[in-house]
Protein backbone atom coordinates (compact mmCIF):
# COMPACT_ATOMS: atom_id res chain seq x y z
CA UNK A 1 0.00 0.00 0.00
CA UNK A 2 1.68 3.57 -1.14
CA UNK A 3 1.94 5.24 2.06
CA UNK A 4 3.14 9.12 2.92
CA UNK A 5 3.67 10.33 6.00
CA UNK A 6 4.30 13.74 7.13
CA UNK A 7 6.21 14.79 10.28
CA UNK A 8 7.95 17.62 11.56
CA UNK A 9 5.05 20.13 12.48
CA UNK A 10 4.99 21.63 15.66
CA UNK A 11 4.72 25.29 17.39
CA UNK A 12 7.67 27.83 16.11
CA UNK A 13 8.06 31.41 17.33
CA UNK A 14 8.40 33.86 14.14
CA UNK A 15 11.73 33.89 12.78
CA UNK A 16 12.13 30.10 13.77
CA UNK A 17 12.77 27.21 12.15
CA UNK A 18 10.86 23.69 11.46
CA UNK A 19 12.01 20.70 9.19
CA UNK A 20 9.31 18.85 7.38
CA UNK A 21 9.81 15.11 6.39
CA UNK A 22 8.07 13.07 3.91
CA UNK A 23 8.30 9.50 4.19
CA UNK A 24 7.11 7.13 1.60
CA UNK A 25 6.30 3.28 2.71
CA UNK A 26 5.08 0.68 -0.04
CA UNK A 27 6.92 2.76 -2.56
CA UNK A 28 10.19 3.97 -3.59
CA UNK A 29 10.13 7.76 -4.42
CA UNK A 30 12.67 7.09 -7.11
CA UNK A 31 10.47 7.96 -9.92
CA UNK A 32 8.09 10.70 -8.02
CA UNK A 33 8.38 14.33 -8.20
CA UNK A 34 7.34 15.20 -4.91
CA UNK A 35 5.05 18.59 -3.50
CA UNK A 36 4.72 19.97 -0.46
CA UNK A 37 1.02 21.80 -0.02
CA UNK A 38 -0.38 23.76 2.71
CA UNK A 39 -4.14 24.77 4.11
CA UNK A 40 -5.05 27.30 6.61
CA UNK A 41 -7.72 28.19 8.24
CA UNK A 42 -10.82 28.74 5.73
CA UNK A 43 -8.21 29.17 2.75
CA UNK A 44 -7.56 26.92 -0.16
CA UNK A 45 -4.96 24.74 -0.49
CA UNK A 46 -1.61 26.24 -1.75
CA UNK A 47 0.98 25.26 -3.75
CA UNK A 48 4.14 25.53 -1.55
CA UNK A 49 7.25 23.76 -3.55
CA UNK A 50 7.90 21.01 -5.49
CA UNK A 51 11.24 18.86 -6.53
CA UNK A 52 11.75 16.37 -9.78
CA UNK A 53 12.10 12.91 -9.36
CA UNK A 54 15.80 13.52 -10.29
CA UNK A 55 15.99 15.93 -7.62
CA UNK A 56 17.62 18.63 -10.34
CA UNK A 57 14.54 20.80 -10.38
CA UNK A 58 12.65 22.83 -7.86
CA UNK A 59 10.19 25.53 -7.37
CA UNK A 60 8.72 27.31 -4.90
CA UNK A 61 5.76 29.56 -4.31
CA UNK A 62 7.34 33.23 -3.96
CA UNK A 63 6.23 33.62 -0.59
CA UNK A 64 8.64 31.22 0.64
CA UNK A 65 11.51 31.84 -2.04
CA UNK A 66 14.43 32.53 0.15
CA UNK A 67 13.13 30.77 3.62
CA UNK A 68 11.94 27.58 2.73
CA UNK A 69 14.31 24.53 0.79
CA UNK A 70 12.91 21.08 -0.57
CA UNK A 71 15.39 18.25 -0.91
CA UNK A 72 15.36 14.76 -1.17
CA UNK A 73 16.98 11.24 0.23
CA UNK A 74 16.23 8.91 -2.16
CA UNK A 75 18.51 6.21 0.11
CA UNK A 76 16.31 6.98 2.74
CA UNK A 77 13.20 7.76 0.96
CA UNK A 78 11.93 10.65 2.26
CA UNK A 79 11.63 14.26 1.07
CA UNK A 80 12.12 17.30 3.09
CA UNK A 81 11.16 20.65 3.46
CA UNK A 82 13.69 23.45 5.98
CA UNK A 83 11.34 26.43 6.94
CA UNK A 84 13.42 29.17 8.00
CA UNK A 85 12.44 32.90 9.06
CA UNK A 86 8.91 31.41 9.80
CA UNK A 87 6.17 34.14 9.61
CA UNK A 88 1.99 33.76 11.03
CA UNK A 89 0.98 33.44 7.81
CA UNK A 90 2.87 29.89 7.13
CA UNK A 91 0.47 28.58 9.64
CA UNK A 92 -1.24 25.86 8.20
CA UNK A 93 -1.56 22.19 7.59
CA UNK A 94 1.27 20.84 5.54
CA UNK A 95 0.89 18.01 3.16
CA UNK A 96 3.40 15.65 0.55
CA UNK A 97 2.34 14.59 -2.46
CA UNK A 98 3.73 12.30 -4.99
CA UNK A 99 3.61 12.42 -8.69
CA UNK A 100 5.35 9.11 -10.78
CA UNK A 101 6.95 10.71 -13.85
CA UNK A 102 8.40 9.20 -17.01
CA UNK A 103 11.94 9.10 -17.69
CA UNK A 104 11.58 12.40 -20.01
CA UNK A 105 9.58 14.52 -17.19
CA UNK A 106 12.33 13.32 -14.75
CA UNK A 107 13.93 17.28 -14.37
CA UNK A 108 10.28 18.56 -14.25
CA UNK A 109 8.15 19.31 -11.52
CA UNK A 110 5.06 21.68 -10.99
CA UNK A 111 2.81 22.75 -8.01
CA UNK A 112 -0.78 22.29 -8.91
CA UNK A 113 -2.08 19.81 -6.75
CA UNK A 114 -4.57 18.19 -9.34
CA UNK A 115 -0.87 16.70 -10.80
CA UNK A 116 -0.86 14.59 -7.55
CA UNK A 117 -2.37 11.45 -6.56
CA UNK A 118 -0.99 10.11 -3.85
CA UNK A 119 -1.46 11.85 -0.56
CA UNK A 120 -0.28 12.06 2.90
CA UNK A 121 -2.32 12.97 6.04
CA UNK A 122 -0.60 16.57 7.27
CA UNK A 123 1.49 17.91 9.55
CA UNK A 124 0.41 20.82 11.57
CA UNK A 125 2.74 23.74 11.10
CA UNK A 126 1.87 26.79 13.64
CA UNK A 127 3.77 30.14 13.91
CA UNK A 128 2.81 32.06 17.29
CA UNK A 129 4.63 33.94 19.58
Amino acid sequence: QLQLVESGGGLVQPGGSLRLSCAASGFTLDYYAIGWFRQAPGKEREGVSCISSSGGSTNYVDSVKGRFTISRDNAKNTVYLQMNSLKPEDTAVYYCAADWTPATAQHNCVIRGEEYDNWGQGTQVTVSS
